[in-house]
């Protein structure tokens, strides 16, 4: 009689156990937090207003600068055809494959937040060595050899360098974290670029 007792309270102790730990590890899980990853209705709400988070800086950031990097591909692709070493066809590679997809990504920008997209033909506020976008392609097309390889640098040098000071503006005014990295990093890549550019016209 006392042995089954023992065991009667020994399997009494080991289901009550058993039904604390599960307790336990039900209460580790937050209400409502799901266990197969996807983000809570909260979370989205959170990166939704974080996408949406611009001022209107932020918007003439992203409509200028499509426009002006627009500009630039329009230069690269040229020099893609016509650079005569291969020291200025690869850095027109370079700027178009970096500038390309940043003009997909601020026209995503635009869309998210409600805004109107650039007009690609609108090239106007434009000034590089005293021409404006339709002028610079104007004269790089008359030119060859390393003629046009000179003056495609002085171009998009100075081109690089209104783009610096379009992002230097947005540093000060925008509030959109996206596009204040982005400003960013066109600031330290274009910098760069000025510098290689430098080095490439005292070579020829």
């Amino acid at each position: 009689m006392r042995t089954t007792t023992r065991r009667l309270t020994a399997t009494t102790a080991a289901v009550a156990l058993a039904l604390t730990v599960a307790a336990c590890s039900g209460a580790d899980e937050p209400a409502g937090q799901p266990t197969d990853g996807t983000a809570t209705a909260t979370e989205q709400d959170a990166a939704t207003e974080a996408a949406d988070e611009h001022n209107d800086a932020d918007t003439e950031f992203a409509q200028m600068m499509i426009v002006h990097h627009q500009g630039a591909l329009e230069m690269a692709e040229l020099a893609l055809d016509k650079a005569s070493t291969d020291d200025v066809r690869d850095l027109a590679q370079r700027i178009y494959d970096a500038q390309d997809p940043e003009i997909q990504q601020m026209s995503g920008w635009l869309e998210a937040w409600g805004e109107e997209q650039s007009d690609a033909m609108d090239h106007g506020g434009m000034d590089m060595e005293g021409m404006d976008q339709e002028g610079a392609m104007a004269s790089l097309e008359q030119l060859e050899g390393v003629d046009f390889d000179r003056s495609f640098l002085d171009l998009m040098t100075a081109h690089h360098q209104g783009a610096i000071e379009m992002a230097e503006e947005q540093l000060e005014d925008g509030a959109s974290p996206d596009a204040l990295n982005l400003a960013r990093a066109i600031i330290d890549a274009q910098t760069a670029e000025i510098d290689e550019m430098q080095e490439m016209l005292g070579k020829l």
